[in-house]
């Protein structure tokens, strides 16, 4: 009987784990996430930095979704025209400035915190000085922007009213992908916490196994 025992321990901590590791995955957060396009492949790249650092050149064509996601990889993209050319036609050139395109999509209803209603998406040209960040080129087209702690982006042309990351129960469905295009960034695979689970669960299982040998000896 004394023999079982570390089976049985190492069962009881794997479930332990793996139901720790689901409900880590049940909560998403509401936020807006930050893009660039990719100009030879003309896809959505979720973005490596944030607007506040990031320095677009001209020419350049970036875009901010709100929607309620668990991370990158499940994101969803924004929806609409996403080309230089046409967004910013009738915004010409001008010596010692650059043009940035912008395309800002408010997410859908399901999205929105409880009694919003999200605007339509829109796209804006800004021109900025050279050395402008996105931030600067956000705001020079999208006022009033609200940021939180860490220079997280709270809200765009003042949506939503309230609010910055928070967390969304589970039982509600994920943000929807833009039509024709992937949601996230490339890639999938297990989360971050079913590996950690699985590790622990590895660990504590070889030195069960090496306590019952070390018993029978």
């Amino acid at each position: 009987m004394t023999r079982r025992r570390p089976a049985l321990l190492v069962l009881g901590l794997l479930l332990a784990v793996l139901g720790t590791a689901g409900q880590a995955q049940a909560a998403g957060y509401r936020y807006w996430s930050f893009w660039d396009r990719d100009a030879d492949g003309g896809r959505w790249v979720y973005a490596t930095q944030g607007p506040s650092t990031a320095r677009p050149s001209d020419g350049d064509v970036q875009g901010f979704r709100f929607s309620v996601s668990e991370d990158s990889k499940d994101s969803a993209k924004p929806r609409g025209a996403a080309d230089f050319a046409t967004i910013c036609a009738k915004t010409p050139a001008r010596e010692s400035t650059k043009r940035v395109a912008l395309v800002l999509d408010f997410g859908t209803a399901a999205d929105s915190p409880a009694g919003s209603t999200p605007p339509g998406p829109r796209t804006a040209c800004a021109r900025v000085g050279e050395d402008a960040t996105t931030a600067d080129a956000l705001a020079a087209v999208a006022k009033p922007l609200r940021y939180g702690t860490n220079a997280l982006l709270c809200a765009i042309e003042g949506y939503p009213r309230t609010g910055c990351g928070e967390a969304v129960s589970g039982d509600r469905p994920k943000a929807a992908a833009s039509p024709g295009e992937e949601s996230g960034s490339e890639g999938g695979g297990p989360s971050v916490g079913l590996l950690a689970g699985a590790a622990a669960v590895a660990v504590l299982g070889a030195a069960a196994v090496w306590q019952a040998r070390r018993r029978r000896g």
